[in-house]
Parts: structure tokens; C-alpha cells; sequence
């Protein structure tokens, strides 16, 4: 494999908060091995339900102040009002913070969802509070093969549409195993009036019973022959990263070749196959400045 042409491409990454002593040092130590990468910003996720804003909101401010990275912090519509909202993204404001990954969320335990009284009731709705308050950079979330729960793809599309009519500034979407699909969504978000960056979300498989159970959750199709090729590979690890991040960086080879500069990486915490993908495209640790 060819590596891609040195400095042409951009990759973020998304962590989320650790719910352990261990568990938090295998974040800090995931972030630092990824860092000396120069991704263009780093996010950080809520569990179902908001419940770990507290933990986003102390992770995201240190990997700022503390990393010298871009942080971006990721909030929802559940579980607070729009004032508790609000209050929240001054304070990210206040505290550096310039992007906001807004989302609608999920309920606990896979419930059906319901906005939350006095709060926003969609992500279109949030970006538009945020844009109030201050002029943040935002992300919004797209779905390439729908969401669950979208009457349509069209009805989807519309979705999208409204917020970034309301101020994101960029889209970027739920992981998918074939970069077709990805390639159809782009031209037909483009076709529906959406001119944001539409960004790739690449998820290198760590475990494959596991990616197959999260794909049926958020509605992402596993391709067949990707069952024969990680057939008995959870079992053997280093045999497994070794065709992750080989699958991995070839669909991010035929993104490039169809135009697409920017990935965001859903690293689940760990930095070993990301960091595989990421150099078998070429990218190189920058220099030290110390």
C-alpha cells in the first residue's frame, strides 16, 4: 500500500469519558500517543441521557489547557433546559472552548425519545441556541445510511438541511463499512442544498461481534464478505489490527481518491489500530517543540 501524499489529509478524533481510575489513564495515554499526529481537533462524548457532562466537561477543558490541543466538547438536548444548556456552553466559552459538538442524544436504555420539557427538543434547535450565545464552531451529526429513527432518508436529509441552515459548520457522519455509501450520502446531501463539509466517521473494528451489535443499534450495514474476513480474528488480536488497519486505511484510499481530505476517527479509547490506520496513510508524528 501506497501512503497518500504527505500533509494532503486531516484527521480529529473522538474520546469518550472514562468511567474509571484505569479507564481515564488508558484515555491520557490513547491522547498522547495520537497527539504528535496534529489532528485538527479532539472531541469528547456524553453518555445516553447527558449523564456524563460533569467528566466531558473536565476532560475537555484539560486536554486543552493541558494538551495544547483543539478540544471540542459534545453536548445534547437531554436532560437539561435550555437555560441549564446554556449555562453550560457560557461556561465552555469562558473556559476557551470555541466547538461545540451538538447532538439531539439518546435516552437510557434505548427508550423511545422525548424532548425534554423546557429544554431544546432538536440538534437543529440547539445549534441555533448555541449561535446565540456565542460564535461557536459547530458539528453536527449525519447519517449516510439514515437514522434509526427517520421516517426516510429523504426526511433525514431535511433534517440535516435545517441544522446547518441554523449555523453548523460542519457535518460529520455515524461510521459505515463501505465508502460507497459515504460517496452516495455526500452527493446527495449536496443534491438537498447542504454546502457544509461533509465528514467522513471512520470506525477501525477492534472487535467484530461488537461492531456488528453497535451497527444494528444506530442503523449501519455490515457488508457480508467483512464477516469471512474477520471470521475467528477476535480471538487472535494482533492478526485482527493487522486486517482492521488494512481495511481501514484502504476505505479511507478510495475517499481520497473521491475528494475527501478530512477524517474523524472514533477511537473508542484507544489509540494502537487509529494509530495503525493513520500510518499506513502516511501520516507522521510532527517534531517535538520541546
Amino acid at each position: 500500500m501506497l501512503p497518500l501524499p504527505e500533509n494532503d489529509i486531516s484527521v480529529s478524533f473522538e474520546f469518550f469519558p472514562p468511567k474509571t481510575e484505569k479507564t481515564e489513564e488508558m484515555l491520557w495515554e490513547s491522547l498522547n500517543a495520537l497527539a504528535p499526529l496534529s489532528p485538527a481537533f479532539v472531541s469528547v462524548t456524553y453518555g445516553a441521557g447527558g449523564t456524563t457532562r460533569e467528566r466531558t466537561h473536565k476532560i475537555v477543558t484539560a486536554i486543552q489547557k493541558d494538551k495544547g490541543l483543539k478540544a471540542a466538547a459534545h453536548l445534547t438536548c437531554i436532560g437539561a433546559t435550555r437555560g441549564e444548556i446554556d449555562a453550560i456552553a457560557r461556561a465552555y466559552w469562558d473556559a476557551g472552548i470555541r466547538h461545540i459538538v451538538a447532538l439531539r442524544g439518546d435516552m437510557p436504555e434505548q427508550k423511545k425519545y422525548v424532548p425534554t420539557p423546557g429544554g431544546y427538543d432538536y440538534a437543529s434547535d440547539l445549534v441555533g441556541g448555541l449561535k446565540k450565545i456565542a460564535p461557536f464552531e459547530i458539528t453536527v451529526a449525519g447519517y449516510p445510511e439514515k437514522h434509526p429513527e427517520a421516517v426516510s432518508a429523504e426526511a433525514d436529509l431535511d433534517y440535516l438541511k435545517r441544522k446547518v441552515d441554523a449555523g453548523a459548520s460542519r457535518v460529520v457522519t455515524q461510521f459505515f463499512m463501505e465508502p460507497e455509501t459515504f460517496l452516495s450520502f455526500r452527493d446527495k446531501a449536496a443534491d438537498a442544498g447542504i454546502d457544509a463539509p461533509i465528514v467522513p466517521g471512520m470506525l477501525p473494528i477492534t472487535n467484530y461481534a461488537k461492531t456488528v451489535e453497535f451497527a444494528g443499534k444506530c442503523g449501519a450495514r455490515i457488508p457480508g464478505w467483512m464477516e469471512t474476513m474477520f471470521k475467528g480474528a477476535d480471538e487472535k488480536p494482533e492478526e485482527r489490527q493487522r486486517i482492521a488497519a488494512a481495511l481501514a486505511a484502504e476505505q479511507c484510499r478510495v475517499l481520497y481518491r473521491n475528494g475527501v481530505r478530512d477524517f474523524h476517527f472514533y477511537t473508542l479509547n484507544r489509540a494502537e489500530l487509529v494509530l495503525s490506520t493513520c500510518q499506513m496513510l502516511g501520516m507522521r508524528a510532527a517534531p517535538s517543540t520541546h
